[in-house]
């Protein structure tokens, strides 16, 4: 059995990054759209922890870490303005939500 290689991480990060790009790109609800922009950073990740773990140096998996402290504190006020901005227009369709106008 062929041990983990760092190409092999790449190449899930890469497709992790490719859905979450094109979750993005298609879709118009704003709640799946958020999704997969934290998709997109958790490919990068990914990344920056494999990087970091085959090169022996604990920097990049310590940046990770504040990440994804950052990321955490990021989902809790995006969820809180989408709740709000679906109070305020009753839908989470992104073509609804273009025109908006106080």
């Amino acid at each position: 059995m062929n041990p983990i290689n760092l190409q092999d991480y790449l190449v899930v990060s890469a497709l992790l990054f490719c859905i979450g790009l094109l979750g993005v790109i298609v879709r118009r609800n704003i709640l799946v759209i958020y999704m997969s922009l934290e998709l997109m950073l958790n490919a990068a990740n990914l990344a920056l922890a494999a990087f970091s773990r085959f090169n022996n140096n604990l920097d990049g998996q310590i940046i990770v870490l504040f990440v994804i402290t950052v990321a955490a504190a990021e989902v809790a006020l995006g969820l809180a303005l989408i709740v709000a901005l679906y109070r305020r227009r009753q839908t989470t369709h992104v073509e609804d939500l273009a025109t908006m106008k106080l």
